[in-house]
């Protein structure tokens, strides 16, 4: 059972975030939750229902005695966007309470996608998706951001990620720069945690109340929830994980970071850098790639030569995958998940490398079999940090 916060306030917002989790809940349900009075219950409901929070969905079956009245919320009381604003491409979403995507929209990160033709981009499309959802302004409750790290989620504002294509994403206060420019309260946080609060949204039924999400991409980043909310410790954490070192001494990624660091094993870009080093040296082993400069060698090239069953990508891949499994079971050998969900472009570029990462991660957990926590590679994959940057504004609602 919740104990009730004496706030009012707080009781109201708990209450509501209860019926949004188990859609059809009756008075007995809720009053199973929380420690209040039946009076108090039916008041505090009868104004969410006055207000348009919530509204009767129809009668439950009976026990015995009369159908009790099932409650929901309503998805059309207010709106939500959540943008995504990744390396290698962003995605912005319109949602409605039940965190229905309404519209939705993803674009290419490229050279010109400055943080200036961002926001203007941005904005452009949330008059254009409000418009066809004919969505007054009034009704958004905010734009949740979900971005690339380092960040200062308090001050909203991304620090110096690495590998923007484009100039200028050093210190930009994204938060003040979309209010100004749409009119909409907009609060951010890193990619890794919006994500992991996407994928906790969608598996809201089963109760899991520790995960760890783990994306794999241009670099490495995670998030860690524990009693069913997000850790967060003195600074940004999301890239953290890609300075753990899995090898003393070993080879550094681009001549930064820890020696022997994750990321130098299990990265797109490690493996990019591994291929144009062998080019260079003359070990051209990429087919098709004969006349090609090093530095124009892409992941993309990477990845359908594994498709092609190229033996010599095919080992580049199993190896990394394999680092990648290590990596894993150090987190879960600390963190001890019910679940973790596997992420980015490296863990779908193939089957194998998933399913290798996982073997792997397997048998180096601590009190495997007896303790065996769940892989997935998440309901919402791609479309995880928008939908979770929506969460993260549900989660701040006020009612």
């Amino acid at each position: 059972m919740v104990k009730a916060n004496p706030s009012p306030a707080n009781i109201r917002k708990a209450v509501y975030e209860r019926i949004a989790q188990q859609d059809d809940i009756s008075k007995a349900e809720l009053m199973a939750k929380f420690t209040l009075t039946g009076s108090s219950l039916t008041r505090l409901l009868e104004e969410l229902v006055g207000e348009g929070w919530i509204s009767e969905s129809g009668l439950g079956q009976s026990t015995g005695g009369r159908r009790p009245i099932l409650y929901q919320i309503n998805p059309a009381h207010r709106y939500i966007f959540g943008l995504e604003i990744s390396r290698l491409y962003s995605s912005l979403g319109l949602f409605d309470m039940k965190l229905n995507a309404l519209s939705h929209t993803r674009w290419t990160m490229d050279e010109t996608m400055t943080p200036e033709r961002l926001i203007q981009y941005v904005q452009e499309q949330v008059e254009v998706m409000l418009e066809a959802r004919h969505v007054p302004k009034e009704q958004v409750l905010g734009i949740g951001i979900g971005a690339v790290g380092p960040l200062d989620r308090n001050q909203g504002v991304i620090l110096n990620p690495l590998y923007f294509p484009a100039d200028g994403w050093s210190n930009v206060p994204i938060c003040r720069l979309i209010e100004e420019k749409t009119g909409i309260p907009a609060q951010l946080d890193n990619g890794a945690n919006a994500a992991l609060a996407g994928e906790h949204w969608a598996l809201r039924g089963e109760n899991i109340q520790h995960m760890l999400y783990v994306h794999a991409g241009t670099g490495l980043r995670s998030a860690m929830m524990s009693g069913g909310q997000l850790v967060y410790g003195a600074v940004d954490m999301e890239g953290s994980i890609g300075q753990m070192i899995i090898q003393a001494d070993g080879p550094r990624l681009h001549g930064t970071g820890n020696y022997g660091a994750l990321e130098a094993f299990a990265s797109v870009q490690a493996l990019e850098q591994q291929v144009r080093t062998q080019v260079k040296m003359g070990r051209n082993q990429l087919k098709g790639a004969e006349n090609i400069q090093p530095e124009a060698i892409h992941f993309g090239m990477l990845t359908e030569a594994l498709h092609n069953d190229e033996l010599f990508v095919h080992e580049l891949f199993s190896q990394s995958a394999a680092y990648m499994g290590i990596g894993l079971a150090n987190l879960i050998n600390i963190l001890h998940p019910e679940l973790i969900v596997l992420g980015g472009a490296l863990i779908n570029a193939h089957g194998s490398y998933y399913d290798t990462a996982v073997s792997v991660a397997q048998k180096n957990i601590y009190y495997y079999p007896e303790y065996q926590p769940v892989f997935s590679k998440g309901m919402l994959q791609e479309n995880a940090v928008a939908v979770g940057a929506a969460v993260l504004v549900l989660k701040q609602l006020y009612i």
